[in-house]
């Protein structure tokens, strides 16, 4: 990275005064596969996007710089950042240090944290005068409480390595848990929620007066649900006999558990529509692997429930939770214990936003389309002065 795009933390941090009339935030998500870029205005309508490649050397740099031409005067950028340690639990200007220990984080999430660093430096690289905001996918969960965080192992293991449950997609929960309680017309803080992400990474949430109590990833995002490509929560003894008794390498294991396990190692494929219509059409590999998937997540709602002690709203997003009615209702059909009760009818007409509760229904169940851009302005706008902290 050039010195102008490491500008130093004077430069980038300017004031909301510094920004243009109505600022235009250009908001970064780099994911596993791709680079998205939008520009959201003062009202977060969306004046300009953009799907690249992920970030992988210095030639991104002119990608980037051909996206943002025209993308107008940019007032400031918003970088989501998968890990943010615990040293952040809540956005913060981009600086030299700032960088340098989030670099120093990538351990802790080595397939995530090297993709926003590299989109970090290609965007910086194009727009090396423009205030930057760090917004964390961990920070939403930074505040559950020790018996949710904690895992049982020595304590000198704990505080040597950091070791506890982080969680992530916290900018999804965060999103979707204030717009749930916006639709259904009461304060956040008087609500218990269970947000649902279901993409090819799922996890879920359980939010109790706006705040995460509990969460199903733990110390990296392999944990939990059923996902595309990762296996979930397995038994660690499980790894440990590979290890030990087939001498598969680490490096081998962990590419495994990644790239190759989940609903490609279950049914192989990790496209969801492709897995149910083949158990539509008698596919016992299908069958077998939605079965998995619907098992473990019916119960890791229960348990986020009971961290909750009770529930009043849940809500699906993500790529699956918001396209798959089929998913929804089969979840659902596992939770009327729970108050939890869909009407069909209204779960396969659903188009954006929208409530599929039965009537009736004890809990309120929507969904709700997946907006972390929307989340990464808020949290910019707070760190610019433009908007108050919650």
């Amino acid at each position: 990275m050039t010195q102008a795009a490491l500008s130093g933390g004077r430069e980038r941090r300017r004031t909301a005064r510094d920004a243009a009339p109505g600022p235009r935030i250009l908001v970064v998500n780099a994911g596993s596969s791709s680079l998205k870029l939008r520009v959201l205005d003062a009202s977060d309508a969306v004046v300009g996007a953009a799907d690249l490649p992920a970030p992988r050397g210095s030639t991104d740099a002119g990608l980037i710089a051909d996206a943002v031409a025209g993308f107008g005067e940019i007032a400031a950028v918003g970088h989501r950042i998968v890990h943010g340690g615990t040293r952040y639990s809540g956005p913060v200007w981009l600086d030299d240090a700032v960088e340098a220990n989030l670099r120093a984080l990538t351990d802790l999430a080595p397939l995530h944290q090297p993709k926003s660093l590299a989109a970090l430096a290609a965007v910086s690289a194009v727009l090396p005068g423009v205030p930057a905001v760090a917004c964390f996918d961990t920070a939403f969960h930074a505040a559950m409480p020790p018996a949710a965080t904690t895992y049982a192992i020595p304590r000198e293991w704990r505080v040597r390595w950091a070791l506890r449950k982080y969680g992530f997609h916290g900018l999804s929960h965060a999103y979707a848990s204030r717009r749930a309680a916006a639709m259904v017309g009461r304060p956040v803080e008087e609500l218990r929620i269970v947000t649902c992400h279901l993409g090819a990474g799922a996890s879920l949430a359980a939010i109790r007066d706006g705040r995460s109590v509990d969460t199903t990833m733990g110390f990296t995002p392999l944990d939990g649900l059923v996902m595309a490509t990762r296996s979930g929560g397995i038994d660690p003894g499980l790894v440990l006999w590979l290890e030990e008794h087939v001498k598969m390498p680490p490096a081998e294991l962990a590419s495994t558990l990644e790239h190759r396990s989940g609903l490609l190692g279950l049914t192989g494929t990790a496209d969801m529509r492709a897995i149910l219509a083949a158990e539509a059409a008698g596919d016992e590999a299908a069958a077998r692997g939605v079965g998995v998937y619907l098992h473990r997540l019916r119960g890791s709602i229960a348990s986020m429930v009971a961290a909750l002690g009770g529930l009043d709203v849940l809500v699906f997003t993500g790529g699956v939770g918001e396209n798959a009615p089929a998913i929804r209702e089969r979840a659902a059909g596992g939770l009327a214990y729970l108050g939890v009760e869909i009407d069909p009818v209204a779960d396969a007409a659903v188009a954006g936003d929208a409530e599929v509760s039965a009537a009736g229904a004890a809990v309120r169940t929507l969904v709700i389309a997946a907006r972390e851009d929307l989340e990464i302005v808020r949290e910019v706008r707070v760190v610019l002065g433009l908007a108050p902290r919650a």
